[in-house]
């Protein structure tokens, strides 16, 4: 190999680091226009916060690998939340604070979620598409 080679492969590695992108997260840079005044990055983070991560999978969300309610990838894509609301914004905002209300007995708990932290995390739910 010549030294000009040599020279040019580490660069052309460097630059191909540089330009994948970052990550496992599709985590959106802005707020989805199901929740436009949410914030997704916030969201991710209330889901480690709250445990959501502890029940359910969740795309993007480190240790967020439970196996105990529905994988919450392609979330944005669904048609229904829990079998019960159809998937929007208020709804999603809705089921996530106070489940019991939506679908009594459900297994997904109530965790006390204010409703701007609901708004943040089904802003990050909905990147998920």
């Amino acid at each position: 190999m010549t030294n000009r080679l040599r020279w040019i492969w580490p660069m052309a590695a460097a630059a191909a680091l540089v330009a994948a992108p970052g990550g496992c997260s599709t985590l959106s840079p802005t707020a989805p226009a199901e929740v436009p005044s949410g914030d997704p990055g916030r969201g991710a983070q209330l889901i480690n916060r709250y445990g959501c991560g502890s029940c359910h999978t969740v795309p993007g969300v480190k240790g967020a690998d439970g196996l105990v309610g529905p994988p919450l990838t392609r979330f944005g894509s669904r048609s229904y939340i829990a079998g019960e609301l159809v998937n929007s914004g208020p709804n999603l905002q809705h089921w996530i604070e106070n489940p019991q209300a939506v679908e009594p007995g459900t297994a997904m708990p109530d965790l006390g979620v204010t409703p701007d932290d609901a708004q943040d995390i089904a802003a990050y739910l909905f990147t998920l598409d």
